[in-house]
């Protein structure tokens, strides 16, 4: 029970916002129109799993609408979220980008479909002091990195086009757990 106690944790701080994020001025990427409902061939019911462990964990359901949340006993008390003008949903160059806002700014997770029932849940994961200095001084090399603070939320801002959002995808900067249609 203790591991799927972390589990749940790590889910967590990937889906919603942890104490340190990278974050946007604007839903990413820049220029691209969100959509309007989930499509289709990702709308389903799909189980967290960490890849390192290969642990299972809490439920998420992805609806045309957004997406809600189960834990292990199947209660639906771990929240939702609905498209909507803090929830923008976007798909470019074959990643799904969760745009969530928080006060002025835009907070970021990638999916990418892996196969029809898998799907990997990615983010920028600045938790670790020391990987956050290392990236953040990787993210200072290329972006202007502006730091901002929002209740007891760390932000390191940064605006870059889609093309860079991009790049960053391709050199490895988001990382995540993997969910596994149920």
């Amino acid at each position: 029970m203790r591991s799927g106690f972390v589990l749940i944790c790590c889910f967590w701080a990937m889906l919603l916002l942890s104490c340190k994020e990278v974050s946007f001025p604007q839903a990413q990427p820049a220029g691209v129109a969100g959509l309007k409902e989930i499509p289709e061939s990702l709308r389903g019911t799909y189980l967290t799993r960490d890849k390192s462990t290969g642990e299972t964990g809490d439920t998420i359901i992805i609806e045309s609408w957004g997406y809600h949340l189960e834990d292990t006993d199947g209660k639906d008390w771990l929240g939702s979220g609905h498209i909507s003008d803090t929830l923008v949903v976007k798909q470019y160059q074959n990643y799904y980008f969760v745009n969530f806002k928080e006060g002025d700014q835009w907070v970021l997770r990638l999916v990418r479909v892996k196969s029809p029932n898998v799907l990997e849940l990615m983010s920028i994961n600045l938790e670790d002091e020391k990987v956050r200095k290392e990236i953040l001084q990787k993210l200072g090399g290329k972006f202007a990195v502006k730091e901002t603070r929002h209740n007891d939320n760390i932000f390191y801002q940064i605006n870059p086009t889609p093309a860079q959002l991009m790049t960053l995808v391709k050199e490895g900067y988001f990382t995540g757990i993997e969910l596994r249609r149920r």
